[in-house]
């Protein structure tokens, strides 16, 4: 049975790594290790031994120097060169997957960096189409307190789970902080939201975050969420102190039979798809082709040469018709041109080549004077 991949995403302080490094203990203490690979080649330290480490096959300062690059720049070419050996990695898991039951992986900080990146599609799309994967979006609880923000944050799960195409899981952490009770109520109620949205706008004035056209864009964008919510497992954990990480593993479980049941038949329909529209491209360049080279089924086409037109009912049409009588034709060298070169002929044709040459030097010399004198007169 191929291991489940949990790709961690989350904006920059959601406690993404740190989440990755309870997940790590948790499963270790379940006597079930996971296969751990971080993708964050800026970070300076992991609190977690990674099987695999971008930062060991990319140096990110040297990525900056060499290409004159900043953050964010060298955070998605280092990705770029590492996606280039994605197949590697995914041999590497292939070849130990017997004893693995999950495989976790760590991203960049600078969600836009992986998610909206070429480089990160690949490497999504890679163990994608291996492994049964699940997107956590992991979300900073305690900041998302406001209405505002929350919509922000679900508004941009919503883009991740359409750009991905996989199986999301939201996880509210930092619960020991804050309980995540109002963020779940939200999704499920949305009268619950707008009385939310009242207080907040109570609270703040119409100066606030809440005010005016903002209050109505984000009721309206609250009912469209309706049926994202509806595609969902909402987890609340705690990195600090371990709670809620048997709920997020019931709930990978669940996203893995989901991924099986739907999502890898979907993912399989497109695949087939589109080999069958390269299929029907190759065949159509193919015909193109052959058109081009006046070929139909192995055969060649009647092309118009000379042979066929012996065919036609002119015997020489589209030819230089020759004279049919047999006129004599008039020559404009000596008659005895005929006659072979001996040794009493070859001395008279010296004499008549010198005299022609003669004759045609003297003509040049005179023209040249003459032109030379014409120029000194001017």
């Amino acid at each position: 049975m191929a291991p489940s991949t949990v790709i961690c995403i989350g904006m920059a302080g959601s406690g993404k790594t740190t989440f990755m490094q309870r997940l790590n203990s948790h499963l270790h203490a379940k006597q079930t290790p996971p296969y751990v690979i971080n993708l964050d080649p800026a970070v300076l330290k992991v609190p977690f031994g990674s099987n695999i480490d971008i930062r060991d096959s990319v140096k990110y300062k040297k990525v900056m120097e060499d290409y004159n690059l900043g953050p964010n720049g060298a955070i998605v070419t280092s990705l770029n060169l590492f996606s280039t050996k994605i197949d590697q990695v995914i041999k590497l898991i292939e070849n130990k997957s017997d004893k693995l039951n999950n495989v976790i992986i760590d991203t960049p900080g600078q969600i836009e960096c992986f998610i909206w990146s070429a480089s990160g599609a690949i490497i999504t799309e890679a163990f994608a189409s291996t492994f049964p994967t699940v997107i956590a979006y992991i979300v900073d609880t305690p900041r998302n307190s406001s209405p505002t923000t929350f919509m922000s944050n679900m508004l941009y799960a919503c883009s991740i789970l359409y750009k991905t195409k996989l199986p999301m899981i939201v996880v509210f952490n930092k619960t020991d902080v804050k309980k995540a009770d109002f963020a779940k109520e939200w999704m499920q109620d949305f009268e619950a939201f707008q009385m939310a949205m009242m207080e907040d706008k109570e609270l703040n004035g119409e100066d606030g975050s809440s005010s005016g056209y903002m209050s109505s864009l984000i009721n309206s964008m609250s009912l469209m969420l309706e049926e994202f919510y509806s595609q969902l497992d909402v987890v609340g954990v705690s990195a600090y102190t371990g709670q809620g990480f048997d709920d997020f593993l019931a709930a990978v479980d669940n996203k893995v039979e989901e991924y099986n049941e739907f999502y890898k038949a979907e993912r399989e329909k497109l695949i087939k798809e589109k080999q069958e529209k390269e299929k029907k491209q190759k065949n159509k360049s193919l015909s193109k082709l052959m058109s081009d080279l006046d070929l139909e089924k192995g055969k060649t086409k009647d092309s118009e040469v000379l042979s066929d037109y012996e065919e036609s009912e002119n015997e020489y049409e589209g030819e230089v018709e020759r004279d049919e009588d047999d006129v004599e034709r008039g020559y404009t060298f000596p008659e005895d041109r005929f006659k072979e070169v001996d040794s009493g002929t070859d001395a008279d044709l010296q004499a008549r080549y010198q005299e022609a040459f003669e004759k045609t030097a003297k003509t040049s010399s005179s023209k040249t004077a003459e032109a030379i004198a014409a120029q000194i007169r001017r």
